[in-house]
């Protein structure tokens, strides 16, 4: 309706420019001067290699912003003022860091109307970055406003993919939550509590439950508070860089220095792994919500019951930042059939059921999993099905509170992306666990000494829970 509207206005103005003698071609020029409409944000094809970067630009910032309108939840009632104020005070905080102010760079009377809108703002941004030095600037800019956008929606499964983080040595700080976002509730010390071996971190000499006091000699906490530019050492350095680590271990008392080489070093590929513990608990882990990853823990469970008359499964479910909800599906359907476990929402409140996935084996035993901060999305999702249907005990700290959504990939022109959900996630008693996480039944931290000494008292107080 809004495009047909647009399209009447124009013949009328037409016509009142006739009569008041101003030709039809000064009209055309008058309006072709708004920036049009970029070619729509697309679905990524997996089986496609990757797109070659390009420049970010105004049409990428546009992209970006009917992206938004197009796909996200939100998008059927987001004011347009909400995405453009903070994407053009990014633009000027951009200017005003690199000392490249410019006196017009003024935001325009916006009205809500989201064509009318972007057209305002297009012309003075385009104004601007004509003015700007080199194409470096002139990215770094629209990256700006584009990153201020994705900000605005404030959603944790909002994000704009630009590549720009990487974990360049290989380790996860305790002041980590989630899929990377810095834990409002950390308290110092931060320590590693996970470490890829073979890493730059672990080279290094790095060990699981080091306190890492400063990085290049910047205190990662000053009177309490974390220090969030320390970040950017470890996640937006060049490779072949290095970065010095000031550490304490508690298990030998000792501080000492080390200095690693940034690196890319993929983790290991994602694998369940599984034991005996206590003579008779199956204990496995789950790095990530994956079908495969899923059937791999129903087939280690199998392969434990044939070892010993099991009491009790034990989920390891630390760390993992989430993945696809049809892997929640699996496994919460190997502890109950025919249960709702959460509702996906549109903005009008209209939601659909999700369910177990009732196709897989009961397993009949008593479960319990373990959970911490870095138990994210789908992970988040798990738990608190676990918890509503009382289909077993959680142990640990609370989740990460990071499942506002599924989020789908949509390609820009510059070889970035977006991740938007298009529907928001309510648990199954209906209550949001998106920032708050779901608690466990049992707490049970893990300490950056018990790390250092090799202990696990949430694996201690889950087995005796069975």
């Amino acid at each position: 309706m809004r495009h047909r509207w647009g399209t009447a206005v124009l013949a009328v103005l037409a016509v009142a420019a006739s009569l008041v003698g101003v030709g039809a071609s000064s009209l055309a020029a008058a309006t072709s001067a708004a920036p049009r409409r970029p070619a729509a944000c697309a679905t990524p094809d997996p089986s496609q290699p990757p797109p070659t970067p390009a420049p970010t630009s105004l049409t990428t910032v546009a992209q970006a912003y009917h992206c938004i309108f197009d796909n996200y939840y939100g998008g059927p009632v987001l004011d347009s003022r909400t995405l453009l104020v903070p994407a053009f005070a990014a633009v000027t905080r951009e200017l005003q860091r690199r000392g490249l102010d410019q006196a017009d760079a003024t935001l325009p009377a916006l009205t809500g109307r989201r064509d009318a809108d972007w057209a305002a703002f297009g012309r003075v941004y385009q104004r601007v970055a004509n003015a700007l030095p080199d194409d470096e600037v002139r990215d770094a800019v629209a990256g700006a406003a584009i990153g201020a956008m994705v900000t605005a929606l404030g959603d944790d499964h909002a994000r704009w993919l630009d590549g720009g983080l990487r974990n360049l040595y290989a380790l996860m700080l305790s002041v980590i939550v989630g899929p990377g976002d810095i834990d409002p509730v950390a308290t110092e010390p931060a320590y590693i509590n996970a470490i890829t071996p073979n890493g730059p971190a672990a080279a290094a000499g790095l060990r699981l439950g080091d306190e890492v006091l400063a990085v290049n000699g910047v205190p990662l906490f000053t009177n309490g508070v974390f220090n969030k530019g320390v970040l950017a050492w470890l996640t937006r350095g060049d490779v072949g860089a290095t970065t010095t680590f000031t550490v304490h271990r508690p298990a030998t008392g000792e501080t000492f220095t080390v200095t690693a080489t940034a690196a890319r070093a993929p983790g290991p590929r994602p694998a369940v792994t599984s034991r005996l513990v206590d003579g008779n608990v199956a204990y496995v882990t789950l790095p990530g919500f994956d079908p495969e990853l899923a059937d791999q823990v129903l087939a280690a469970v199998d392969a434990l019951r044939s070892q010993a008359d099991l009491r009790g499964v034990l989920l390891d479910l630390r760390g993992n930042g989430g993945g696809d909800p049809a892997a929640v599906a699996r496994l919460l359907g190997a502890l109950a059939h025919g249960k709702v476990t959460s509702y996906w929402c549109d903005v009008r409140d209209r939601c659909t059921p999700n369910r177990t996935d009732d196709s897989v084996a009961l397993l009949n035993l008593p479960f319990v999993a373990l959970t911490d901060r870095r138990c994210a999305s789908a992970c988040d999702s798990f738990a608190s099905a676990v918890k509503d249907l009382r289909l077993g005990k959680l142990v640990g700290t609370r989740t990460a509170g990071a499942v506002s959504g599924p989020g789908e990939r949509y390609a820009l022109n510059d070889g970035s992306g977006l991740l938007l959900p298009k529907t928001h996630e309510l648990a199954a008693n209906k209550e949001i666990i998106d920032t708050v996480g779901v608690a466990p039944d049992h707490y049970a931290p893990t300490t950056a000494a018990d790390l250092s000494a090799g202990r696990d008292p949430g694996l201690a107080m889950a087995v005796s829970l069975l």
